[in-house]
Protein backbone atom coordinates (compact mmCIF):
# COMPACT_ATOMS: atom_id res chain seq x y z
CA UNK A 1 0.00 0.00 0.00
CA UNK A 2 0.94 3.61 -0.75
CA UNK A 3 1.68 5.90 1.66
CA UNK A 4 -0.24 8.98 1.91
CA UNK A 5 0.76 12.60 3.13
CA UNK A 6 -2.65 14.53 3.56
CA UNK A 7 -3.13 18.22 2.85
CA UNK A 8 -5.71 20.60 4.80
CA UNK A 9 -9.00 20.85 2.57
CA UNK A 10 -10.00 23.71 0.94
CA UNK A 11 -13.01 24.43 -1.73
CA UNK A 12 -12.81 25.17 -5.51
CA UNK A 13 -15.40 25.44 -8.31
CA UNK A 14 -15.81 22.21 -11.07
CA UNK A 15 -15.15 23.81 -14.21
CA UNK A 16 -15.57 22.40 -17.74
CA UNK A 17 -12.15 22.24 -20.82
CA UNK A 18 -13.56 21.56 -24.31
CA UNK A 19 -11.72 20.92 -26.44
CA UNK A 20 -11.95 23.04 -30.18
CA UNK A 21 -11.08 20.67 -32.01
CA UNK A 22 -12.33 17.63 -30.87
CA UNK A 23 -15.97 16.82 -29.02
CA UNK A 24 -14.72 15.86 -26.19
CA UNK A 25 -14.43 17.74 -22.64
CA UNK A 26 -12.69 16.98 -19.23
CA UNK A 27 -13.95 18.40 -15.75
CA UNK A 28 -10.92 19.70 -13.54
CA UNK A 29 -10.57 21.75 -10.17
CA UNK A 30 -8.05 24.41 -9.90
CA UNK A 31 -5.64 23.58 -6.74
CA UNK A 32 -5.51 26.84 -4.97
CA UNK A 33 -1.63 28.46 -5.99
CA UNK A 34 -0.54 28.20 -2.11
CA UNK A 35 -1.53 24.40 -1.39
CA UNK A 36 -0.02 23.98 -5.32
CA UNK A 37 3.97 25.01 -3.46
CA UNK A 38 2.62 23.01 -0.47
CA UNK A 39 2.47 19.81 -3.05
CA UNK A 40 5.10 20.19 -5.14
CA UNK A 41 7.62 21.24 -2.46
CA UNK A 42 6.80 17.91 -0.74
CA UNK A 43 6.52 16.06 -3.83
CA UNK A 44 10.50 17.41 -4.04
CA UNK A 45 9.26 18.97 -7.59
CA UNK A 46 10.84 22.12 -8.97
CA UNK A 47 8.17 24.88 -10.07
CA UNK A 48 10.01 24.65 -13.77
CA UNK A 49 11.46 21.43 -14.99
CA UNK A 50 11.90 18.80 -17.36
CA UNK A 51 9.05 16.43 -18.05
CA UNK A 52 5.41 16.37 -17.63
CA UNK A 53 5.02 17.38 -14.22
CA UNK A 54 2.08 15.10 -13.10
CA UNK A 55 2.05 14.60 -9.24
CA UNK A 56 0.49 11.05 -7.95
CA UNK A 57 -2.51 11.93 -5.71
CA UNK A 58 -5.37 10.63 -3.74
CA UNK A 59 -7.96 12.79 -3.63
CA UNK A 60 -11.62 13.25 -2.02
CA UNK A 61 -15.17 15.23 -2.07
CA UNK A 62 -17.11 14.13 0.01
CA UNK A 63 -17.16 10.39 0.96
CA UNK A 64 -15.67 9.53 -3.00
CA UNK A 65 -11.56 8.81 -3.12
CA UNK A 66 -10.05 8.21 -6.05
CA UNK A 67 -6.23 7.71 -7.41
CA UNK A 68 -5.51 10.17 -9.90
CA UNK A 69 -3.02 12.74 -10.74
CA UNK A 70 -2.76 16.29 -10.72
CA UNK A 71 -1.65 17.98 -13.69
CA UNK A 72 0.86 21.24 -14.09
CA UNK A 73 -0.71 24.56 -15.66
CA UNK A 74 1.97 26.59 -16.46
CA UNK A 75 0.04 29.48 -16.58
CA UNK A 76 -1.30 29.85 -13.20
CA UNK A 77 1.74 28.09 -11.25
CA UNK A 78 -0.64 25.74 -10.28
CA UNK A 79 -2.28 22.25 -10.63
CA UNK A 80 -5.31 20.83 -12.35
CA UNK A 81 -6.92 17.80 -10.74
CA UNK A 82 -9.06 15.85 -13.12
CA UNK A 83 -12.57 14.55 -11.94
CA UNK A 84 -14.14 11.98 -14.19
CA UNK A 85 -17.17 11.83 -14.58
CA UNK A 86 -17.89 8.24 -12.47
CA UNK A 87 -16.16 10.45 -9.18
CA UNK A 88 -19.16 13.50 -10.23
CA UNK A 89 -21.89 10.82 -10.74
CA UNK A 90 -21.01 9.26 -7.14
CA UNK A 91 -20.29 12.38 -5.55
CA UNK A 92 -23.93 14.18 -7.09
CA UNK A 93 -21.38 17.09 -8.65
CA UNK A 94 -21.93 19.10 -11.65
CA UNK A 95 -19.87 22.10 -13.40
CA UNK A 96 -20.02 25.01 -11.71
CA UNK A 97 -20.28 23.01 -7.78
CA UNK A 98 -18.00 24.55 -5.27
CA UNK A 99 -16.63 21.41 -3.47
CA UNK A 100 -14.65 20.88 -0.57
CA UNK A 101 -11.68 19.01 -1.77
CA UNK A 102 -9.15 16.83 0.07
CA UNK A 103 -5.24 15.65 -1.52
CA UNK A 104 -3.02 12.69 -0.19
CA UNK A 105 0.21 13.00 -1.72
CA UNK A 106 1.36 9.18 -2.87
CA UNK A 107 4.66 8.97 -1.83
Amino acid sequence: MDELLSFEPFEADLWVWTSASASASWHFITVPVELAGQVRSMAGRPAAGPGFGTIRVRATIGSVSWATSLFPDKVSGSFFLPVKQAVRKRAAILSGDRVTVTLALVL
